[in-house]
């Protein structure tokens, strides 16, 4: 069951970013596989980028699945909240894991390149932002006070 959005009908802020993140994840996820195609699923192939970004199609499915927590996740502030931490803890681990396979294509399963850590760090930015932003609470003294989320 949903929560309510907030005392006043309106989202808060972090929702609409984490749901502008769901979409834009999701439309770079569909549009990598007019890139890739469903082949060479976990190849390493830096010449395979949208937007100076190296994808394959493993990459382009773990950008359409955070998409898709992004949508489902925008819409109550706990849930919002929820996917703010998963954006750090993932792409944290992203970013780690992207310092060491950038220049080893052994291990470089997701096809990372050097502007994916970059989008790496700035996606864990974003979650904290998510995750962290501060709490309004309702003044029940004063009509059309800050909302409480």
């Amino acid at each position: 069951m949903a929560q309510p959005m907030s005392s006043t009908g309106t989202r808060a802020p972090f929702q609409w970013l984490a749901l502008v993140i769901g979409a834009v994840y999701l439309l770079v996820g569909i549009a990598g596989f007019f890139v890739t195609g469903f082949d060479g699923f976990t190849e390493h192939d830096h010449d395979q980028t949208l937007l100076g970004f190296a994808i394959n199609p493993l990459h382009n499915i773990v950008h359409l699945l955070i998409g898709i927590l992004g949508l489902t996740m925008w819409s109550s502030p706990g849930r919002a909240r929820t996917f703010g931490w998963l954006l750090v803890v993932g792409y944290g681990a992203a970013f780690i894991y992207g310092l060491f396979a950038v220049n080893n294509p052994d291990i470089n399963f997701l096809n990372i390149n050097v502007a994916d850590n970059w989008l790496h760090i700035l996606s864990v930015a974003a979650g904290l932002a998510i995750a962290l932003w501060p709490r309004k609470h309702a003044d029940t003294t004063t009509p059309g006070a800050q909302r409480q989320y």
